[in-house]
């Protein structure tokens, strides 16, 4: 009886070293990540922020480079501030201003007061509204100059491949299809950012002949019909999709043919109206999604 009680003791004993020697307490929940990926150097991470009915994103280079598209609407300038300030971003490397329209744009001007920034891109058109006229006022105050966003164009971005993917011409009828189109590679993992572009540059992107296949496609102008044809969402065949937009938007946002589509082709989708803000991070290979 006695040698028995003493194994029994050992065999306890032994149990408690096991489990505090793992650093996990029996109370303690691990989440469960289905694409595990280090948030350190290395990681590419690509924030959807939250602002409405509009459009602004935030990409953090594993080399630490700060690249920001667009700003949403007027009254968000302050918000998307102290997001990026929350983020640990003191200057910005790059600055781009999909088109003039003021729901992409009409926050630019006060980050571009607020955060030393190096270069901005925006597509060679003109507007007539105060919203571009402050845009332009705030580049110039802070002793910038204009970089065209064109097709063609590499963003200088270290340890990715990174370039314009539209606008492919120099005139359009309508000002969404002067959307400045980003193309990011890192690794295995790719990011497409439309802006508002639409089936007309759509196509021309893909008579280009340019590679549009990626991992994260941010739907063209928030899910409307206009944008996101069968064609180009054939050739970008992306597993994630994002749709920038307000909650009970007097647009009907998204419109049902662009769900449609993405469900049909098993592309599973998030809605900063639903979702708010959403990030990715990638190391290249894995990618996580908050």
């Amino acid at each position: 009886m006695k040698k028995y009680l003493q194994l029994l003791l050992i065999l306890i004993f032994s149990f408690s070293l096991l489990i505090n020697g793992c650093g996990v307490s029996p109370q303690t929940t691990v989440p469960v990540q289905t694409d595990p990926v280090q948030t350190t150097a290395g990681t590419l991470q690509v924030h959807f922020i939250d602002v409405g009915q509009g459009d602004a994103i935030l990409v953090q280079t594993p080399a630490g480079q700060n690249m920001l598209v667009d700003a949403g609407d007027n009254s968000y300038g302050g918000e998307v501030i102290e997001y990026l300030t929350s983020q640990g971003v003191e200057q910005l490397d790059i600055v781009v201003g999909t088109h003039p329209h003021a729901d992409h744009i009409g926050g630019l001007d006060t980050v571009i007061d607020h955060f030393p920034v190096q270069k901005v891109y925006l597509p060679k058109v003109t507007h007539t509204t105060k919203t571009f006229r402050d845009l332009l006022a705030a580049v110039k105050d802070n002793g910038l100059k204009v970089t065209t966003a064109k097709a063609g164009v590499d963003l200088p971005l270290e340890g990715l491949n990174a370039y314009f993917a539209a606008p492919v011409e120099d005139s359009y009828e309508s000002l969404n299809n002067y959307s400045a189109v980003i193309k990011i590679d890192y690794g295995s993992h790719s990011f497409l950012f439309t802006g508002d572009a639409e089936a007309e540059s759509e196509a021309q992107i893909l008579s280009a002949g340019t590679d549009i296949k990626t991992t994260v496609l941010k739907v063209g102008h928030h899910g409307s019909s206009s944008s996101t044809s069968p064609e180009f969402l054939q050739a970008a065949a992306p597993r994630y999709a994002v749709i920038m937009l307000g909650e009970d938007n007097p647009y009907g946002h998204p419109h049902r043919e662009t769900m449609e589509l993405l469900n049909s082709a098993g592309v599973e989708i998030f809605r900063t109206d639903r979702d708010g803000t959403i990030v990715f991070s990638t190391n290249g290979e894995d990618i996580e999604i908050n």
